[in-house]
Parts: structure tokens; C-alpha cells; sequence
């Protein structure tokens, strides 16, 4: 029986072609947007942040951004806050 080289096959050598190489417009806060920092990774695509108005928040990972754009501690975000639940806000794009 042969014995594992490593993982995958075709398609992980391969690689996601998302041409993502290139730069970015700069997003700003618009009305009803904070910008925050990550600070605790609560699983479930949650996570808590630290809004620059000084309120911490528990915050969401919109389902766009879930598995393509990794989100760490420590990451400055921009995020969406809530008309109806004051407490929680979206994350829309990390910066």
C-alpha cells in the first residue's frame, strides 16, 4: 500500500484563483458604522470587540466573509451597528 505524501490532490496544488493580489479602495465609516478591535475569538463566527467609542460589543461575522477573510485578535474591523440591539454589531470589512 502506498504510503501519504501530504495532503490533498489536483485541486489543493492548484490553489483558489480569487485574483485578490490587487489593492484595495479604502472603505470609511459611514452613518451607522464603528470602527473596532478584536478582542476575544468566541467561535460561531462571533467575537468580541471594542468599538472606538468606547463600548465593547459582541460582534458578528457576516456568512460573505466567514471562511474567505480570516479574522484574528487584535484586527481593526469595520462594523455595523444594530437600529434594534445596541450590544451587537456585524463586522463588514476588515481593514
Amino acid at each position: 500500500m502506498p504510503k501519504p505524501k501530504g495532503k490533498g490532490g489536483k485541486n489543493r496544488r492548484r490553489g483558489k484563483g480569487d485574483g485578490e493580489e490587487s489593492k484595495r479602495e479604502l472603505e470609511f465609516k459611514e452613518d451607522g458604522q464603528e470602527y473596532a478591535q478584536i478582542i476575544k475569538m468566541l467561535g460561531n463566527g462571533r467575537c468580541e470587540c471594542f468599538c472606538f467609542d468606547g463600548v465593547t460589543r459582541l460582534g458578528h461575522i457576516r456568512g460573505k466573509m466567514r471562511k474567505k477573510v480570516w479574522i484574528t485578535v487584535g484586527d481593526i474591523v469595520l462594523v455595523g451597528k444594530r437600529d434594534f440591539q445596541d450590544e451587537k454589531v456585524d463586522i463588514l470589512h476588515k481593514y
